[in-house]
């Protein structure tokens, strides 16, 4: 069998032939597996599930007390509890539920236990197949340091930096300055932007240093830190590769995964746009050398920075398990990749060559994959979490594709990444892929925790990212673009003050009702009703949110006198389905459909409305909060989600300046720091160092005005 060379012209890709009786000598070695254990959760798990029962492979999965009603606890007939959270992480336990149950083999997923080398070894010493590369190539390639000094053998570049042992704070300054400013300092053992800090000139270098190496120790339980030049217009593109047990390695296209928040990835595509196809190859070429110097198996992918100022290109980490953008790749070859993984575990060779893959992404033209996330892009994108209330998806097809691990109803917790779902198209081109999946986005409606999909939408329409002109700077470098306010329409307040209105009708203890019944009220509305509706804000701290009061006179069964604020009245013929929850109205100018979404918890309105997402807030007179005992928090500074609190960073009665850091926060395995959103005198603090607080529950409290 000819073996995938490690040098190759940059003009064509490497040929991978097989001859019939190798072919057939391999076949008769390969021992199918019957029974997997899938060592993850969520949305991966549901993944390799889906692929295992299409072959027939019978599948245990693990979950944990918070996970007890998840989707992939509920999707096997085989499902073990493990306990509290941390259990996920005892790869002991886990080889021996897969041995008590009988598994033949482990599937870890992504994160979790997929790039432990330590437990990938003990699967193999318990008689268990790990679907994964072998334990030395995960020890091999999961050390920073390390893994640089085997490429640069390899003959891969890899970008200027520091890698030694020597972790001196001022050596490592004194590193910096000869590499240059800016640095970028990471974590040796880090991994999903954890550990990651830019030092920009030696004045905040010991402060950046200081910060990566907390959140290193706290993250991987590992500070050493390694220091590389700093790429100020730099592309993140990684190329998927593929090897089996027989010498065979195939790069089955590239993916760039640019746009990023936080370091960590929001969307991906393939192929990257804008490549020259002789640096194309030559990227496949380096990404097969690397994992060919390795001894490497199953998926990994081989991760490069490319500078869009110079066109070069170095390595930059290679990550030892399927990722979680596997399905754009997926889309444009045309395989199941998990299904590969299984077929390398189980002994057999690669299903095509690397021309028939070059042809199949020809072919199949372009796949963009956007990550859906509970979290609030106004607000850094902190991470939000809470109930679905309500949950509809696009329309699946076969160039449509969702991968989620929620359904309505589920709750994304403080326990885990936020990621809700994966919203994947397919089209023949890059601009056209773009186009579906910006009609596809508009049709994701999802209510209950804030998400990222009303910041995707803009970014389908945005000119830089339409035109291909990507790094991961690109979110920063179009911020007023991409945040620019976008007012609501007027037939959005009314559709809220009708679809409240009609709401009341049909339901006995609104909140406003329970309200004027405890200080003795009378529930009996008289019309007409008016309603004062508040925009929910994106970010508290960002000036006063829009407040409009909307006057709803019934004239008829289905006939309504809408009047906002001091307009004029307007003729509105509205039905609502209460089953579906859809407003539809007839305005003398426009026809409305109007998916509305109540939260009586918190008063508050989710309106879905041609293709757009509005949150309105109920306001409640003081009469009804006193009425309904609650809390005035108006001089607090609350949760922006669910969190531990990690450190507190003032006393109660000193004065603080605006942006001052006043806590740290822990949430979804980030941290965030909270500061002061004004000059003020700290009045209390409200929770301590190792809390647990909901969302929304008061941190610090400040005097007021008139007692400062």
């Amino acid at each position: 069998m000819l073996r995938a060379f490690r040098k190759l012209p940059h003009s064509s890709p490497v040929i991978h032939r097989r001859s019939i009786s190798v072919v057939a000598a391999e076949a008769s070695e390969r021992k199918p597996l019957r029974s997997i254990l899938i060592a993850n959760r969520g949305e991966i798990a549901l993944r390799v599930g889906r692929t295992a029962a299409e072959y027939g492979i019978r599948t245990t999965t693990l979950y944990t007390d918070p996970d007890a009603r998840s989707q992939h606890a509920l999707s096997s007939h085989f499902a073990v509890n493990l306990g509290d959270t941390s259990q996920y992480l005892d790869g002991g336990r886990i080889v021996g539920v897969a041995k008590t149950y009988g598994c033949e083999a482990i599937h870890p997923g992504y994160g979790f236990l997929s790039e432990n080398a330590a437990f990938a070894k003990s699967c193999t010493e318990a008689g268990i197949i790990f679907i994964g590369p072998p334990s030395k190539a995960i020890e091999a390639m999961g050390n920073k340091s390390r893994s640089k000094d085997i490429m640069l053998a390899a003959g891969v570049p890899c970008i200027p930096g520091y890698h030694g042992a020597d972790q001196d704070p001022q050596y490592l300054m004194d590193q910096a300055q000869d590499i240059g400013y800016p640095v970028l300092l990471k974590a040796v053992k880090g991994g999903g932007g954890k550990g990651m800090r830019i030092a920009r000139s030696v004045d905040d270098f010991l402060e950046q240093l200081a910060s990566a190496k907390s959140e290193a120790m706290s993250s991987f339980g590992d500070d050493v830190m390694l220091v590389e030049k700093y790429i100020t217009t730099p592309r993140h593109i990684e190329v998927q590769v593929f090897a089996d047990k027989h010498g065979n390695c195939l790069a089955l296209g590239e993916r760039d995964c640019s746009v990023q928040r936080r370091h960590q990835k929001i969307l991906e595509e393939s192929p990257a746009p804008g490549l020259d196809e002789e640096v194309r190859q030559d990227l496949w070429e380096k990404a097969r050398a690397a994992a060919l110097a390795v001894g490497y198996e199953g998926a990994g992918t081989v991760e490069f920075i490319f500078d869009n100022d110079t066109g070069d290109f170095f390595f930059m980490e290679m990550n030892t398990r399927l990722q979680v953008e596997h399905p754009v790749t997926e889309m444009v070859t045309g395989e199941d990749l998990v299904h590969w993984q299984i077929l390398v575990a189980e002994g057999g060779t690669l299903p095509l060559t690397q021309d028939e893959v070059h042809e199949r992404i020809r072919q199949r033209g372009h796949a963009i994959e956007a990550r859906i996330y509970a979290e609030n892009p106004d607000m850094n994108f902190v991470p939000d979490s809470g109930k679905l209330l309500h949950l509809r998806t696009p329309k699946a097809t076969n160039t449509v594709r969702i991968d989620a691990g929620f359904v309505a109803g589920d709750e994304v917790t403080s326990h885990y990444d936020p990621m809700i779902a994966k919203l994947i198209v397919q089209g023949p081109d890059r601009r056209t892929t773009i186009q579906k999946l910006r009609v596809a986005l508009g049709n994701y409606e999802i209510a209950g925790p804030v998400t990222n999909i009303e910041f995707l939408k803009r970014m389908c329409v945005s000119p830089s990212f339409v035109a291909g002109d990507v790094e991961t700077g690109y979110i920063q470098k179009n911020h007023d673009e991409l945040f620019e306010p976008n007012p609501i329409p007027d037939e959005a307040w009314m559709q809220a003050a009708i679809g409240l209105y009609l709401s009341e009708q049909g339901h006995s203890e609104p909140p406003l009702a329970r309200a004027r019944e405890a200080i003795g009220f009378s529930q009996t509305f008289t019309h007409p009703r008016t309603f004062s509706l508040q925009e929910v804000a994106v970010d508290p701290s960002d000036g006063k949110p829009t407040s409009v009061t909307v006057a709803i006179q019934q004239q008829g069964p289905h006939t309504f006198s809408a009047t906002m604020s001091d307009g004029q009245p307007l003729l509105v013929i509205s039905k609502f389905d209460h089953s579906s929850t859809i407003l539809q109205s007839f305005f003398p100018h426009i026809r409305l459909e109007t998916t509305i979404i109540r939260n009586p918890d918190t008063n508050s309105l989710t309106l879905f409305q041609q293709g757009r997402q509005f949150r309105f807030q109920q306001e409640v007179p003081k009469w009804a909060e006193k009425a309904l005992g609650m809390k005035d928090l108006t001089n607090s500074v609350v949760a922006p989600m669910p969190c531990k609190v990690l450190r507190v960073e003032v006393e109660e009665g000193i004065q603080v300046k605006k942006n001052q850091p006043l806590i740290v926060i822990e949430s979804m395995k980030m941290e965030t720091v909270i500061k002061a959103p004004h000059d003020g005198t700290i009045k209390k603090i409200v929770h301590k160092a190792g809390d647990l607080c909901k969302a929304g529950t008061a941190l610090v409290e400040f005097e007021e005005e008139h007692d400062s």
